[in-house]
């Protein structure tokens, strides 16, 4: 991305379908997706994007749904919105999906990596008590984006759980699944009342068995101990 123009591996590659989850500097990101976009309209293959519930950090006083109006407040969130709208206003709908993830969580992921670390270093994990979340797993997002593709879904959906969970309680949870019971918690207060972060699906929902609830992230992330 940095150095090559993406053409040249989309003329190699000749992909059907696109996921973009790639990292990096947010100008070149955005130039590549502007010619991600090109490649779909010539192409006519479909773009699957990740997108990320920071595109709403702008509302704290209530959870999101697929086609609320987004909002945000951080330099990150504004970013996700500016790939979104250049998708949707160069593309049909059938030609992409816009997939907003909650925080993602995976036995191998950087979250649970970085909380085992604090508790064997003994230092303090940061929770943020009046943060009310809704969250997923690795596995469970890899078999959404599965049914998407193969069912031809299209559109903006959100992957999250179903329900809503305050970001103290989960993380006590996995705490407790660590089976360490002497954490150090550092509770950052950004406000005095309750904020959400959350994508609930509403419009976009997929079938019973993809769907997830919060007490069901814990059983799903397979974690260990050790």
């Amino acid at each position: 991305m940095e150095v090559d123009d993406i053409f040249e591996i989309l003329e190699k590659v000749k992909p059907s379908i696109i996921i973009s989850t790639i990292r990096g500097e947010f100008a070149q990101q955005i130039i590549m997706h502007q010619h991600l976009l090109e490649y779909v309209e010539l192409t006519k293959t479909k773009i699957i994007f990740l997108s990320s519930a920071n595109v709403f950090d702008g509302y704290s006083k209530y959870p999101s749904y697929e086609y609320d109006k987004t909002l945000s407040e951080s330099i990150y969130g504004r970013f996700k919105i500016k790939i979104e709208n250049m998708i949707m206003r160069h593309l049909p709908k059938r030609h992409y999906a816009i997939i907003r993830l909650p925080m993602v969580f995976g036995s191998q992921s950087p979250r649970i990596k970085e909380i085992k670390e604090h508790l064997k270093e003994k230092t303090a994990i940061e929770i943020f008590p009046n943060l009310i979340i809704n969250a997923t797993t690795d596995d469970k997002v890899t078999q959404q984006i599965h049914f998407i593709i193969n069912r031809n879904k299209s559109g903006v959906f959100h992957l999250g759980s179903t329900d809503l969970i305050h970001h103290e309680e989960l993380i006590n949870d996995i705490v407790a699944e660590l089976n360490n019971h002497q954490p150090v918690y550092k509770r950052v207060y950004t406000t005095n009342d309750d904020r959400y972060l959350a994508v609930l699906p509403k419009d976009n929902l997929l079938p019973k068995n993809l769907q997830v609830k919060s007490e069901e992230i814990i059983n799903n992330l397979n974690l260990d101990s050790k």
